[in-house]
């Protein structure tokens, strides 16, 4: 046992005989005294049941929140979001070209509407000044060139909105299926979400009457490591190893344990989590 210094002449004491001996300083990396619990040795081999159990839920927990499908499903939903904004661009670019249209195909009709009118005019004998008939012939000409001119700027924009409208199709049909596949997706993360939610409450239902009998502070403690210990606070002593942080133990350690009363919790000196002997321990 380690005992601290004796103080210095004329330091202060506490009474007659001179200062306190220290308590005892636990050896480097092993649980000081003070947190060692007693538990029956029955309750502690129980520890590795609850464990067993914690661990599956643990893993169902996993792969509940790591199934194949979330994944995709996230590449597919970022997938479909580009989609539908090079969509909701595809029909601005529609609506623009079908407005552009509608107004070339009414100047197209004002203006051969005009010529019909004036033609009209000429042919019914309406017009009898030479002047103004020479002036109306002249009209006509210039409202055929007129008509020509809108009707080449009219073919012009059907065919960019016939592309156009091809794109926006495409894109559509590209967002139809985008859709099939994320509720295909869904379903089967569903489906899988849902035998594990079944398998999870089958665990948990079986974690209930694991942990009666064990002592509180036993229980406690446990549920402190695993908490902080990656999810295992109790662990099997197997051929002289750590089946929590899985390092073998060293020849001073294992004889440690082995004079260790049997109702004594050990701890393992590198993870601090609780090791419960067992027959297979190798004491």
């Amino acid at each position: 046992m380690r005992w601290r210094p004796a103080s210095a002449p004329g330091a202060p004491t506490r009474g007659p005989s001179g200062p306190e001996p220290a308590r005892a300083s636990a050896p480097s990396g092993t649980i000081p005294e003070e947190n060692a619990l007693k538990a029956d040795p029955t309750a502690q081999l129980k520890l590795l049941d609850l464990q067993e159990l914690d661990a599956k839920a643990d893993q169902l927990r996993h792969q509940r929140t790591h199934l194949p499908e979330l994944a995709e499903i996230a590449k597919r939903e970022q997938e479909r979001r580009a989609l539908d904004d090079r969509a909701r661009d595809a029909r601005i670019v529609v609506g623009d070209l079908s407005a552009e249209q509608a107004k070339v195909d009414a100047d197209v009709e004002q203006v051969k509407a005009r010529r019909t009118r004036d033609q009209q005019r000429m042919d019914q004998g309406l017009i009898t000044n030479p002047k103004d008939l020479e002036r109306m012939q002249h009209e006509l000409v210039s409202l055929e060139r007129r008509i020509g001119s809108l009707e080449d700027d009219e073919l012009e924009v059907m065919a960019r909105l016939e592309d156009a409208q091809r794109d926006l199709d495409d894109l559509e049909r590209q967002l139809a299926e985008a859709d099939t596949a994320l509720a295909e997706l869904a379903a089967a993360r569903d489906e899988k979400t849902a035998d594990i939610d079944a398998r999870l409450l089958d665990v948990e239902a079986q974690r209930g009457p694991s942990v009666e009998g064990l002592p509180t502070d036993l229980l406690a403690l446990y549920d402190k490591l695993r908490a902080s210990k990656g999810g295992i606070g109790a662990a099997e002593l197997r051929a002289r190893e750590c089946g929590g942080c899985r390092l073998g133990l060293d020849a001073a350690e294992i004889s440690r344990i082995r004079s260790a009363p049997a109702d004594d919790v050990i701890r393992c000196e590198e993870c601090s989590r609780i090791l419960v002997r067992t027959p297979e321990s190798g004491l």
